[in-house]
C-alpha cells in the first residue's frame, strides 16, 4: 500500500513516528545515516586539476603565450621560460581565486538554504531542509516552499501550486483523506504535498515520506542543481574592452614589425619589440581583478547582513534612485505592542514593554482588572483564540514566534492573565479559514464546553465593519447602524492619530451544530466586539538612513496596508513625508492606470491602505519616469513586483521563500538601514572598479607610449618582454586588487545615483588614463634616454633605469587613483592593504634588480643610489605635477 492510500494508523506503524511528539533527536541521527541528507544531488563538479588548466583558455594568455613559443623558437629561451613561468603564477592565483569564489557560493547556499517548521521531542522548531529525515512532522503555510514530499495530516484551506512537477500552475486544494484511486498522478494526489512545491494558500502539516532524491522532485531528470553563472554588464564591457585591446596589441606589432624591417632593423629585433608592445598593450590581470573586486564586495555585503543572490545587483545597486519600502519592520523595530483597546465607546490603556508579558489595563487613568470588564475581556481571549503566534525564550529574551501583530495580541491577553492552556479547556478549535491579503481577514470556528458553536474573526476594522450587522455597545448587542459606524470610525480615527495600528475583533454564534461550509459563509453578519490600537516603534537608525539617502539623491518610498493616518504620523517621525511630498491610499491608487500614476507618482511619498497587488503598478510607474527602483517584500503576492524591481530586495527573517527566490537581495536582518548600507557597498565597489581600471590602463597606456616613442626616436629598446610582464602580472596585480578593497570617500552618498547606461570612462575617466599614462610614459622614457646617454654602452643598465622608474611612477600613482580628485584628496595611508601591496610590489621589484640569480633572467644590472635621485624625481613628476595643478584651481577658487 502507497502512502496517499494509508490512513493515519497506518502512516504511523510504517514510519515509526508520533503526530504528536515528532521524532526524538537520536533517532533523527539515526535516520539521516540510514537515509542521508534531505538534498538533490548536484552534477558533478569540475575538478582542481580541470579548474586550474581553465585559467589558459583565456584569449589574453593564449596570444602571451603563442609569441612566447616564438621568442623561444628564435633563441631566447630564458625568456621563454621566465614569461611561461610568471603566467603559471598567474594561473594558480586565478585558480585560487576561482576555488575561493566557489568556496563563497557553499557559503551563500548555506546562509539562503530553506528552513522548515519541524515537531521534536514535542516541540516545534526551525531546522535546515537538508536536515529532514523520514518521519518527521513538519508544518507550513502561505508562501512556504515545501521541504520534502509529505502525506498531509492536517489541511486547513490548503492550496499548493505545483507546476514545478506537473506543469499546472493552477493550485490545487489538499486534504487529508486516504485515496483509492489506482496509480494517480502527481496532480491528482490531494492528500500529499511535494518537494519544491509552493504553498499559496491556508496552512497544514505532514509527515515527511521520502527524502533527497527519492522525492518526486529528485526523480525527475534533467534538472539543473548547480547555480547559474551570471555575468555582470560591467564584466561584459570590460571583456569586450580586452578583446579591443587584444587587436590594437596585434596590430601595434604587426606595424611595428613591418615598419621596422623596411627601416633595415633586422626581423628578430623587430619581433621581440613587437611582442613588448603586445604585451604592454594587453592588462592581463583585468579580468581576474573584476572578479575578485565582486566577489570581495558581496562577502563584505555579508557582513553587513545583505546576501547578493544575483551578481549583477551589485552594479545596480549604485544605479538605485528610489526605494521602495514596507514599514513593519523594515523601517520599524517589528515589536508589535498594543498600548490601547476600545470597545463599546470606552477606551482603555495598556502599559508593558515590547513582548514582555507583564502590563496593566487603564481607564481614564484608574487601574482596571479586564477580566471583571465583560467587552474588554471577551476582545483580548478572541485576540488570543484567532491566533498562531506563541511567545517563546530566546538568548534570555522574550521573542515571538509568528507574526508580530499576531504577537502584539497574545501578549496584551497574557497581560490579563489567559493563557493558551486555559482557553484550550475551554475551547476547541474546529475549523479556520486563514487570513488573506484579499479579505483582510481570519476566522476560525470555536466549540466551548457546553458544545456552542461560534465564529471568531479579525482583521482590518473598516473590513469588519462592512461586514458586521450588530455592534456591542455598554455590554449590550446593538444594531450597526450608521451613526455607530462613524462612531467606530471615530475611535479607529484617534487610534491611527496616535500612530496607531488597529486590528478589529468581531465574532457571530451558530445555532445548534450548524456547519460553516465557506468563509463568506462565516464571515457575514457579525457582531462587532471592539479594537486593539499598537504600535510598531521606528528603528532608531532608519531616520538617520533615510536622511542619508536623500542626500546620495534616492528617494525612500513608504508602501504600507495601515490606516492613512497612521502611515503619515510614522513617515513624518522618520522624514519621509516632507513638506510638498504627498499621501496616497489604496482606494486611489486602485482607480488609477499606470500611466495616470506616473503623473504623480514622483511626488507620492507614502502609500497606506494598499494591497501588495498594488505594489507593481507603483514599480512600473516609477521605471517609466527613468527611475531605478529597489523594492522590499516578503509575501507571496509581493513576489511580481520584486521580481519587476531593478533590485528585489526580499526580508530574511520574515520573508517568504517565494520571495527571496524572486529577489536580488535578501536582508538577513530585514532593516532599511541595511538597504541603504548595501547600496553604499554597491557604489564603492563600482567605483572601486574605476579606480582599478584606471591604475591599470594607465600604467599599460605609460608601457605602450614608452616603447613606441623610442622606437620612433631609433632608440634601442627601453624594456624587454619580461619585464613589461613582470609589472603587468605580479608589480600591478597587487596594488590593483589592493584598490578592489578601498573604503568609500566621504562623498560617496553625497552624490546622485549613476546612470545606469554610463561607461566605464564617463566623468573624465579616460582623459585621466590617457593624460597620466602618457607623462608615465614620457618620464620613464627621459629616465630611460639620461641613462642610455650616460653609458651607451650598457644598455642593461639604462633599461633597468627605465624598469624601476616605470615601477615607482605606477605605484606613486596607485595612491592618486583613490580619488577623483587627486592623491592629497585622501589620507595615503587609509588603505593598509594598498600600503602593504606597494610595499610588496616594491621588494619584488628591488629583488629583481638587487639578487644576482634573477638579474640575467630579467635583464637587469644593480645600479648605485645616485641612480634613484634620477628614478625617484622623474616617477614622481607626473602624479605630483597633475596634483599640483588640482591645488592651484583650488586655491584660486577659494581665493574667488
Amino acid at each position: 500500500m502507497k502512502f496517499h492510500e494509508m490512513n493515519e494508523r497506518e502512516i504511523v506503524e510504517v514510519l515509526d513516528t508520533d503526530f504528536t511528539e515528532g521524532l526524538a533527536e537520536r533517532e533523527v541521527i539515526k535516520r539521516q545515516k540510514q537515509h542521508g541528507l534531505n538534498a538533490l544531488e548536484e552534477g558533478e563538479k569540475p575538478s582542481a586539476l580541470l579548474i586550474f588548466f581553465n585559467q589558459f583558455k583565456d584569449f589574453m594568455v593564449l596570444v602571451l603565450l603563442g609569441a612566447t613559443l616564438i621568442s623561444g623558437l628564435l633563441g631566447e629561451v630564458v625568456d621563454a621560460i621566465a614569461i611561461i613561468a610568471i603566467v603559471v603564477i598567474n594561473a594558480f592565483l586565478g585558480f585560487f581565486q576561482e576555488r575561493k569564489a566557489e568556496r563563497s557560493l557553499d557559503a551563500l547556499k548555506e546562509l539562503s538554504a530553506p528552513q522548515v517548521m519541524v515537531l521534536r521531542d514535542g516541540k516545534w522548531g526551525k531546522v535546515l531542509s537538508k536536515d529532514v529525515v523520514p518521519g518527521d512532522i513538519i508544518k507550513f503555510s502561505s508562501g512556504d516552499r515545501i521541504g520534502a514530499d509529505v502525506r498531509l495530516i492536517e489541511a486547513k484551506s490548503l492550496e499548493i501550486e505545483e507546476s514545478a512537477l506537473t506543469g499546472e500552475s493552477v493550485p490545487v486544494q489538499k486534504h487529508t483523506d486516504g485515496l483509492r484511486t489506482p496509480n494517480p498522478g502527481i496532480g491528482d494526489m490531494e492528500n500529499m504535498a511535494f518537494m519544491g512545491t509552493l504553498v499559496t494558500r491556508g496552512n497544514g502539516v505532514g509527515v515527511v515520506v521520502a527524502t533527497g532524491m527519492k522525492t518526486a522532485m529528485g526523480q525527475i531528470a534533467g534538472l539543473l542543481q548547480s547555480a547559474e553563472t551570471m555575468e555582470t554588464p560591467l564584466q561584459r564591457r570590460l571583456e569586450q574592452l580586452g578583446k579591443i585591446l587584444i587587436t590594437v596589441a596585434l596590430l601595434l606589432t604587426v606595424l611595428v614589425v613591418g615598419v621596422g624591417v623596411l627601416q633595415g632593423h633586422d626581423l628578430y629585433t623587430m619581433f621581440l619589440a613587437g611582442v613588448s608592445l603586445a604585451v604592454a598593450a594587453i592588462p592581463e590581470g583585468l579580468p581576474a581583478i573584476v572578479t575578485v573586486a565582486l566577489s570581495l564586495g558581496v562577502q563584505r555585503m555579508i557582513k553587513q547582513k545583505a546576501i547578493v543572490r544575483k551578481l549583477p545587483a551589485v552594479e545596480t545597486l549604485g544605479c538605485a534612485s528610489v526605494i521602495c519600502s514596507d514599514k513593519t519592520g523594515t523601517l520599524t523595530q517589528n515589536k508589535m505592542t498594543v498600548t490601547h483597546a476600545w470597545s463599546g465607546g470606552n477606551t482603555w490603556t495598556v502599559d508593558g514593554v515590547g513582548y514582555n508579558p507583564v502590563g496593566e489595563f487603564y481607564s481614564e487613568g484608574n487601574q482596571v482588572n479586564p477580566n471583571r470588564v465583560k467587552p474588554l475581556q471577551q476582545l483580548l481571549t478572541f485576540g488570543m483564540l484567532c491566533n498562531h503566534a506563541n511567545l517563546i525564550e530566546k538568548n534570555s529574551e522574550k521573542v515571538i514566534d509568528g507574526d508580530p501583530t499576531e504577537g502584539a495580541l497574545l501578549v496584551s491577553a497574557m497581560k490579563a492573565g489567559l493563557t493558551r492552556e486555559g482557553l484550550s479547556n475551554q475551547f476547541e478549535i474546529v475549523n479556520e479559514f486563514p487570513f488573506d491579503s484579499q479579505r483582510k481577514m481570519m476566522s476560525i470556528v470555536v466549540k466551548d464546553k457546553n458544545g456552542r458553536q461560534f465564529i471568531v474573526t479579525k482583521g482590518a476594522p473598516d473590513v469588519l465593519i462592512g461586514h458586521s450587522q450588530s455592534i456591542l455597545w455598554e455590554d449590550k448587542q446593538q444594531p450597526l447602524t450608521k451613526e455607530m459606524s462613524q462612531k467606530v470610525q471615530g475611535a479607529i480615527d484617534g487610534l491611527a492619530e496616535k500612530a496607531l495600528r488597529t486590528i478589529a475583533i468581531a465574532y457571530k454564534p451558530l445555532p445548534g451544530n450548524n456547519i460553516i461550509l465557506s468563509e463568506k459563509e462565516a464571515e457575514k453578519d457579525l457582531t462587532f466586539i471592539g479594537l486593539q490600537g499598537m504600535i510598531d516603534p521606528p528603528r532608531p537608525e532608519v531616520k538617520q538612513a533615510v536622511k542619508e539617502c536623500r542626500d546620495a539623491g534616492i528617494k525612500t518610498v513608504m508602501i504600507t496596508g495601515d490606516h492613512l493616518i497612521t502611515a503619515k504620523a510614522i513617515a513624518t517621525e522618520l522624514g519621509i513625508l516632507t513638506r510638498g511630498s504627498k499621501v496616497m491610499d489604496g482606494a486611489t491608487l486602485s482607480g488609477l492606470t499606470v500611466e495616470e500614476l506616473e503623473d504623480v507618482v514622483d511626488e507620492v511619498t507614502v502609500f497606506a491602505r494598499v494591497s501588495p497587488e498594488h505594489k507593481l503598478k507603483i514599480v512600473k510607474a516609477l521605471q517609466n519616469k527613468g527611475h531605478i527602483v529597489a523594492m522590499t517584500g516578503d509575501g507571496v503576492n509581493d513576489a511580481p513586483a520584486i521580481k519587476a524591481a531593478d533590485i528585489g530586495v526580499a526580508m530574511g527573517i520574515t520573508g517568504t521563500d517565494v520571495a527571496k527566490e524572486a529577489s536580488s537581495l535578501v536582508l538577513l536582518d530585514d532593516n532599511f538601514a541595511t538597504i541603504k548600507a548595501a547600496i553604499k557597498e554597491g557604489r564603492n565597489i563600482y567605483e572601486n572598479i574605476r579606480k582599478f581600471v584606471r591604475y591599470l590602463l594607465a600604467s599599460n597606456v605609460g608601457e605602450i607610449l614608452v616603447m613606441l616613442f623610442a622606437m620612433l626616436l631609433a632608440l634601442p629598446l627601453p624594456l624587454v618582454p619580461i619585464q613589461i610582464l613582470w609589472v603587468n602580472l605580479v608589480t600591478d596585480g597587487l596594488p590593483a586588487m589592493a584598490l578592489g578593497l578601498d573604503r568609500p570617500e566621504d562623498n560617496v552618498m553625497k552624490r546622485g545615483p549613476r546612470h545606469p547606461k554610463e561607461g566605464v570612462f564617463a566623468r573624465g575617466l579616460g582623459w585621466k588614463v590617457i593624460s597620466r599614462g602618457f607623462l608615465i610614459g614620457i618620464a620613464t622614457l627621459i629616465a630611460f634616454m639620461t641613462a642610455y646617454h650616460k653609458n651607451p654602452d650598457d644598455l642593461a643598465y639604462a633599461q633597468t633605469v627605465a624598469f624601476a622608474t616605470l615601477v615607482l611612477a605606477q605605484l606613486i600613482h596607485v595612491f592618486d587613483c583613490r580619488s577623483e580628485k587627486s592623491i592629497f584628496a585622501r589620507n595615503p595611508f587609509g588603505n593598509k592593504y594598498l600600503v602593504w601591496a606597494v610595499i610588496s610590489s616594491l621588494v619584488m621589484v628591488l629583488g629583481v634588480i638587487y639578487y644576482p640569480p634573477l638579474q640575467p633572467i630579467f635583464h637587469t644590472v644593480s645600479i648605485v643610489p645616485k641612480d634613484w635621485l634620477l628614478i625617484i624625481g622623474m616617477s614622481a613628476l607626473p602624479t605630483f605635477l597633475l596634483a599640483g595643478s588640482f591645488l592651484a584651481s583650488k586655491s584660486k577658487k577659494n581665493m574667488i
